[in-house]
């Protein structure tokens, strides 16, 4: 299916409603009169035997009557005449369908037979969509809607409607408005790659029941939200939601982890919906984190912040000369301090002293302006003042601002003035500052998405021993191991446990014990009785050889009479680990029916509910995202910040995160892993107890991740002319400081042979960009010499993986080893194994060496001189022609 196929669909040349009617309520007349008012200076082409003519315009008996083929056709006809219909509009050439209604039992049939004509559908059972800057309104919604820049998808008819007629009380716009349906075919993620390159579109918001392709959304919302921001409210947070929607059950907390990795923002309800969709028409980008609040009253400026603490807000301290330029801007009694109460007597004209003092400072972020009702400052008299000092001050337009006066009937005026003056206003304290705070978060989801990550120095992995050990215990037959079993595997992972003996029976738990000595603790073996807790199966600080041995028998008596069929494989014997001043965790890795594997943390415990007492990522890891559910874990309360005695490290225990993500990264058999409890004592993580799901598995390993992590298979050793060997693989997000290095050793004349244009300087973002790549639709592979990088060669796909675009570049001084040409055959080699069909590039005239290169790789040479360029092509035919 193609992104082209998009482009009919949301900037149709032609449009033919199948089932166009005469009759007031029948859905084809609605729809014709819907694109009739929106103004659609295209053909509008109405389809129906029984009228001549459908709202003035002249109908077609049959689609083959058509004058044209229609870039987009509407069927508004019965379910049952949905497949014919499509079929012949397939053969007339048709491009995009919308189906606005069908049954499950055709979806199947209509999506085979789109697939067979290359048509895209929208829907079935979509409310349509509006394109106000293509003036079309092909939906079921008589309410226009105003040109705009934020973009609404919805996968819900009944929240489309909902936005829309709040959007026209708000008188708030849109590039584009789509109501998905059943996303038979079209689905959010080709959405996301249409919209991100859409020049109307400046934001986008997503209304999400569920996910189908995990991986392929990821891929496409992480591409976006590097160029807009993206903001998502996503329903069925429990399970019984899930279960009304018809949605695969998951885990909630997965989508929170998968929507924060992809640098979007997710807001959780309504009330937030309505809030980010003003604070994305409105707001100015974030600066940082700061909030300045001056308020005409105590109370509600303790409202806002209570809400700015509750969700770990940052509260602006101001500075001397800051504080000094309020004291002598305000009467005496005004006590100048951050929120900044201006009492309720406070005039326009002390709001206006207040905030040209403020407008000076740099002490803040953002200013929350609040207003109580009150006589002494009408509320829209109060906004006129402020909005024209805004226009006057040279600031003005660079301060994000966020307004809430308060109340309904006397604030009208003033939040319609705000609104005509492009500056967000809000009707609680609490609303204003949860708009703020989705700023705040989505500021930090994509300082996440591009900080430089890093991976442990001393980090190893033996993955053909854990694979052996593995694959032996599944050829015993085994689908749970213990922490005895579990320990060489982890070993090879360098993740150390608590050393673990296993005892028969009574007799050789004390044996083992009198060996290593006390105090140990013994531990019920049994793969039916998952909670030890259940028969007291744990039995800690033991201390003598007598009490071993009533510990033990007592254990294996209580089994006998709780569960007696159980199956009993004897003790653990373990030494009690040091747990003065510790603190317990918990590391779990489960599946996950959506995003697969899951890494969570939390605090140690016998009972732990995820949804909320952990704290949730995908892997892979690095130390950056590893650090980064560690605080999250902090803040969000799932674990503490220190012991009773120290505080936690937290570098150590991204660590260990990273060395977890990696063993569930190369051993796809492992299905479950829970470390619980892992001792956390200053520097040192014992892991104490660890149980390991594992089962047989076939296919790639990497189809089960929702983010596809570094492809290891692809790197190689090459050979340079000068007899040295330098080694070729794909890019690391950790590259940042070895491409930066790079680049500066690339002349002028090269760099501007490869970016046409003169670059001074290359920031963190466009390092960021670079090397933290999505390795599903971009590719990058690096020749690296010792520790440094000395070529590049990158492509990018189209979301279609139908054409990929390319460069190489080579440093300046080293020319002429054969490099060039070896990270081109590299890049040639990938592009053949990726399914793709072209391989583009553009260079100049009087890059010689680019176009030989070229040449004798089989390239088509494509010389615009008027426009100065030479296009390079290679078709990549299956018959192994380059």
């Amino acid at each position: 299916m193609s992104q082209r196929g998009l482009e009919a669909l949301l900037h149709p040349k032609s449009i033919a409603v199948l089932g166009a009617s005469q009759q007031p309520g029948r859905a084809g007349h609605l729809m014709m009169s819907n694109l009739l008012a929106g103004g659609f200076n295209g053909p509008v082409l109405p389809v129906t035997p029984r009228y001549i003519a459908v709202c003035g315009v002249m109908a077609y008996p049959d689609i083959a009557s058509l004058p044209l083929p229609p870039d987009l056709a509407i069927l508004c006809t019965h379910a049952k005449r949905n497949l014919p219909l499509l079929e012949a509009l397939g053969q007339r050439g048709c491009k995009t369908a919308i189906i606005l209604s069908s049954s499950p039992e055709q979806f199947a049939e209509l999506k085979a037979c789109a697939q067979r004509y290359a048509m895209r559908l929208l829907g079935p059972n979509s409310l349509g969509l509006l394109a106000p800057w293509q003036s079309v309104n092909a939906s079921f919604s008589p309410l226009p809607i105003q040109k705009g820049k934020l973009a609404f998808v919805s996968q819900s008819a009944a929240v489309a409607n909902t936005v829309l007629d709040w959007a026209q009380q708000r008188e708030i716009g849109f590039s584009y408005f789509i109501a998905l349906g059943d996303s038979l075919d079209i689905n959010i993620d080709d959405l996301l790659d249409f919209l991100a390159r859409n020049a109307k579109t400046s934001a986008i918001l997503l209304y999400l029941e569920n996910i189908s392709d995990a991986r392929r959304f990821l891929s496409a919302a992480r591409s976006a939200s590097r160029n807009k921001p993206i903001l998502v409210i996503k329903s069925g947070r429990s399970q019984q939601a899930q279960i009304l929607l018809n949605s695969p059950l998951g885990l909630d907390a997965a989508y929170d982890a998968a929507i924060q990795r992809a640098g979007l923002l997710r807001v959780q309800d309504t009330h937030e919906l309505f809030s980010a969709v003003e604070t994305l028409s409105h707001m100015h980008p974030l600066r940082g984190e700061r909030l300045m609040i001056v308020s005409n009253g105590v109370a509600p400026a303790a409202m806002a912040l209570d809400e700015l603490l509750s969700r770990n807000g940052k509260l602006a301290i101001l500075g001397e000369e800051s504080l000094a330029q309020l004291g002598s801007a305000l009467p005496e009694f005004i006590r100048t301090d951050n929120p900044l109460d201006l009492r309720d007597d406070a005039t326009p004209q002390r709001y206006l002293v207040a905030i040209k003092a403020l407008l000076d400072s740099h002490d803040y972020d953002a200013l929350l302006l609040i207003h109580a009702p009150s006589t002494a400052a009408p509320g829209g008299t109060t906004a006129e003042y402020l909005i024209e000092a805004l226009r006057q001050h040279p600031r003005g337009k660079r301060i994000t601002l966020l307004t809430n006066w308060c109340g309904e009937y006397s604030s009208q005026q003033a939040r319609r003035l705000f609104t005509e003056a492009g500056i967000p206003t809000y009707r609680t304290p609490e609303g204003a500052v949860t708009a703020f705070m989705q700023m705040v978060e989505y500021r930090r989801n994509q300082k996440q998405l591009k900080e430089t990550p890093a991976m442990p120095s001393d980090l190893t992995a033996n993955t053909a021993d854990a694979h052996r050990l593995i694959h032996q215990a599944l050829a015993k037959g085994a689908t749970q191991l213990d922490t005895y079993e579990v320990q060489p595997i982890l070993l090879a992972y360098d993740l150390s446990t608590l050393p673990t003996w296993i005892a028969k029976d009574s007799a050789e738990a004390v044996h083992i014990a009198e060996k290593i000595g006390y105090p140990v603790a013994l531990k019920l073996r049994s793969p039916d009785i998952p909670h030890k807790s259940e028969v007291q199966g744990v039995m800690l600080y033991l201390r003598t050889a007598n009490e071993v041995q009533h510990a033990a028998e007592a254990i294996f008596d209580r089994v006998k009479h709780t569960y007696p069929l159980a199956r009993i494989h004897g003790l653990l014997v373990q030494n009690m680990a040091y747990r003065a001043g510790a603190q317990e965790l918990r590391i779990t890795v489960e599946q996950d029916a959506i995003f697969g594997p899951l890494i969570m943390l939390g605090e140690g415990g016998s009972e732990w509910g995820h949804e909320n007492q952990a704290a949730v990522a995908l892997p892979p890891l690095n130390m950056a995202l590893a650090r980064y559910l560690v605080l999250q874990a902090v803040k969000g309360g799932k674990i503490y910040g220190r012991s009773a005695l120290r505080p936690l490290d937290i570098l150590g225990l991204s660590r260990l995160l990273v060395q977890v993500s990696h063993l569930i990264l190369d051993c796809p058999e492992i299905t479950r892993l829970n470390i619980h409890p892992v001792l956390a004592c200053g520097s040192e993580f014992t892991l104490l107890d660890v149980s390991m799901h594992i089962a047989p598995f076939s296919g790639d390993p990497q189809a089960r991740l929702a983010i596809r992590p570094y492809p290891q298979e692809l790197e190689e050793s090459i050979a340079l002319k000068d007899g040295s060997q330098c080694l070729c693989r794909p890019i690391l997000p950790e590259d940042e400081p070895a491409l930066k290095h790079f680049i500066d050793r690339v002349t002028k004349e090269d760099l501007y042979y490869r970016y046409f244009s003169e670059i001074n300087e290359f920031t963190h973002d466009d390092l960021a960009n670079m090397t933290q790549i999505d390795y599903d639709r971009e590719m990058a592979f690096v020749a690296v010499r010792g520790e440094e990088i000395i070529g590049v060669t990158r492509s990018m796909s189209d979301p279609d993986n139908t054409d990929a675009e390319f460069a190489v570049l080579v440093r300046s001084d080293l020319k002429g080893l054969g490099l060039g040409r070896q990270l081109l055959e590299k890049m040639i080699a990938y592009a053949r194994a990726h399914g793709l069909h072209r391989l583009m590039g553009i260079t100049m005239p009087n890059n010689r060496g680019m176009i030989t290169l070229a040449q004798r790789l089989d390239f088509d040479i494509d010389v615009q001189l008027k426009d100065g360029i030479v296009n390079l092509i290679l078709p990549l035919h299956a018959d192994g022609r380059q």
